[in-house]
């Protein structure tokens, strides 16, 4: 049976099985979070972020380094379903990336060569939609899920939606990120001068204030948020376990610069490649519950 009712912030109409009633879900036209009732058309209850607290939360390196591998326990139905989809999309990725072609068109006196990058269009709207569910994982995590949210991806123009949103969220955030960086590589190539020590340092800059940015874009949900400013203020009240969600990251976009894409390679080579980007995604999982971790035990030294 299903359970149709009204968003209680935008009134569009929602549907959910009867098996999911009292789970927390969200609205996929604005967004807003609530407890899907258990009766048809009565009024859903709003999931508002906890008021600030005065004082951190203890716990936060046992859930980080515990308690996140029960997400990868077989017997929660949930959450394997959650680790097919992001296997699926992965696998999807893996195998497209090869899948760009060139025409060419012989003319009389001139041939034009027309270049269609379907494999990077078909690779970037998979990372797109892997970063929506980061951000989900960030957001439920926050406010007190232990599970791996569940897949909602609604019709095509919602899930087209959910790419163009998520690849536009990434591209302002490593904007601000790495201003420093490309601010410094325009100077250093203007002077025609090489400090390559310098752009690693810049380099760093950024990587460190990603977990922070990521954090700001998945919850606070306003990319007006994310000031350099706001990020300083958190990170330098809980610096130790902000560096833990930093490590994490930066393991993870170590290892993606390890790997490669299926491109033609024997079976053993290909397997491989695509092992390493399951594990990938594995650390990718953990350190995006580490981020919603810091916000949920040190949401009180946030400025927004």
């Amino acid at each position: 049976m299903t359970i149709q009712f009204n968003c209680p912030n935008c009134n569009s109409v929602i549907g959910f099985e009867e098996k999911y009633c009292g789970k927390h879900a969200q609205c996929t036209t604005c967004g807003q979070r609530f407890i899907i009732p258990s009766k048809n058309y009565e009024k859903a209850k709003k999931v508002e972020p906890p008021k600030e607290k005065a004082e951190p939360i203890p716990g936060f390196y046992r859930a980080v380094f515990v308690d996140s591998w029960k997400l990868f326990a077989i017997k929660n139905q949930e959450n394997i379903t959650a680790l097919a989809f992001v296997a699926i999309v992965v696998c999807f990725k893996f195998f497209v990336s090869r899948m760009n072609y060139s025409v060419t068109i012989q003319g009389k006196s001139l041939a034009m060569d027309f270049y269609f990058p379907f494999g990077w269009i078909l690779r970037a709207a998979s990372w797109g939609i892997l970063f929506w569910y980061y951000t989900e994982i960030i957001y439920t995590t926050a406010f007190d899920q232990e599970e791996l949210p569940e897949i909602k991806l609604g019709g095509f123009h919602s899930l087209l939606w959910k790419i163009v949103k998520s690849l536009y969220t990434i591209f302002i955030m490593l904007l601000v990120v790495g201003l420093p960086y490309l601010v410094t590589a325009l100077i250093l190539w203007k002077m025609e001068v090489q400090w390559p020590a310098l752009l690693y340092i810049f380099m760093f800059v950024g990587l460190f204030l990603s977990p922070m940015a990521i954090l700001t874009a998945a919850i606070g949900k306003d990319l007006t948020l994310l000031r350099p400013d706001y990020f300083l203020v958190t990170i330098f009240r809980a610096f130790m376990p902000y560096m833990v969600t930093v490590i994490l990251l930066g393991v993870a976009c170590f290892l993606q610069a390890q790997v490669d894409q299926y491109a033609g390679q024997t079976t053993t080579a290909a397997f491989g490649h695509l092992l390493l980007n399951f594990a990938i995604q594995i650390v990718l999982i953990v350190t995006m519950r580490s981020i919603g971790l810091y916000h949920r035990y040190y949401s009180c030294h946030l400025p927004w």
